[in-house]
C-alpha cells in the first residue's frame, strides 16, 4: 500500500512555454535553495506534466530556467520510472543510437525522428538534498537525454536533420506559435 500521495496531487497545472519562448533556449541555473518552494515547484510540473498527458517535464516548459525535471516514463520492457532530479547532469549517453519518434509538451501535436542513445545515466540530487543516479534503457533513456536537453537550452527539433527537419519546420509554419518558434530554431 501506498504511504504517500501520487506526486502532483496537490499541484496546480501552469502554463506550457512553447517553442520561441526565450526560457526554452537558454540553460537554466542550477537550484540553489531547497525547501517549500522547490517541493511546490516540482509538484506543480507533476501536476502540468500529467494534465498535458506528457513522460517528462523539464522546469522551464512552465517558465521556470532551474536545473529540475520530472519524469513517468516506461523503459522499453514496461517498467514504470517516476520521479524527478535536481540539478541533474547527464554523465553517459551511450549504446546503439536510435532514430525514433520524439514529441515535446512544448511543440504540442508535433513529433520527430530523433537519434538518441539506448542508454544514459543522470545524476543529481532529489529535492531534499540526497544524491540521486537515474538509469535507463529505451525509451527511459531518451526521456532523461530530451529532459537534460531542456534544461540546457535546447529542444528535440534542434537535433532533426535533413527531410525531417524540413518537414517539421513546415509543420511548425502551420501552428499558432509557429513564427517565434521557427525564429528560435534560427530561420
Amino acid at each position: 500500500m501506498r504511504q504517500r500521495p501520487l506526486p502532483g496531487t496537490s499541484g496546480i497545472v501552469r502554463t506550457m512555454s512553447l517553442l520561441g519562448d526565450p526560457v526554452l533556449h537558454s540553460a537554466c541555473a542550477e537550484v540553489a535553495e531547497f525547501g517549500p518552494t522547490l517541493d511546490r515547484l516540482i509538484e506543480d510540473m507533476f501536476a502540468t506534466m500529467y494534465a498535458a498527458q506528457g513522460v517528462g517535464l523539464a522546469a522551464n516548459q512552465i517558465g521556470v530556467g532551474q536545473r529540475v525535471f520530472v519524469y513517468d516514463c516506461p523503459d522499453d520492457e514496461d517498467v514504470r520510472h517516476v520521479g524527478h532530479i535536481v540539478n541533474p547532469r547527464l554523465v553517459s549517453a551511450d549504446g546503439d543510437e536510435f532514430l525514433g519518434p520524439e514529441g515535446c509538451l512544448s511543440l504540442p501535436g508535433l513529433e520527430a525522428g530523433t537519434l538518441r542513445y539506448d542508454s544514459a545515466v543522470v545524476e543529481g540530487v532529489t529535492s531534499d538534498g540526497a544524491a540521486v543516479r537515474i538509469s535507463g534503457t529505451g525509451f527511459f533513456a531518451r526521456c532523461l537525454q530530451h529532459e537534460c536537453d531542456h534544461l540546457a537550452g535546447a529542444v528535440y527539433a534542434d537535433r532533426v536533420t535533413g527531410l525531417r527537419a524540413r518537414r517539421l519546420r513546415r509543420a511548425i509554419r502551420k501552428t499558432d506559435w509557429g513564427l517565434a518558434g521557427l525564429r528560435a530554431l534560427g530561420e
